[in-house]
């Protein structure tokens, strides 16, 4: 009896969301759910972009300032990162 979902039902779910987000906001509500669908679903298969680097994790102290006032110890090497991939 409550199982099928049918047009009418779809039509009220979407007049409700475009009352409540607004037009402009309303695509990129969609962008955003497909894009989660989307890493969602590769994530379970295991399927990952070629250009996706395997992230690293920060050993302990790694990556933190030192408090204001204070120079820090040891001078840090490594490479810079430019941008940030989303």
């Amino acid at each position: 009896m409550f199982n099928q979902v049918g047009p009418l039902e779809i039509l009220l779910v979407l007049g409700i969301a475009l009352i409540v987000f607004g037009p402009k906001r309303l695509p990129e509500l969609g962008r955003s759910a497909g894009k989660g669908i989307r890493e969602f679903r590769s994530s379970l298969s295991g399927d990952r972009d070629e250009a996706e680097e395997p992230k690293r994790e920060l050993s302990q102290g790694e990556g933190v300032n030192p408090p204001a006032g204070e120079a820090a110890a040891e001078p840090v090497e490594g490479e810079v990162l430019s941008e940030r991939k989303v």
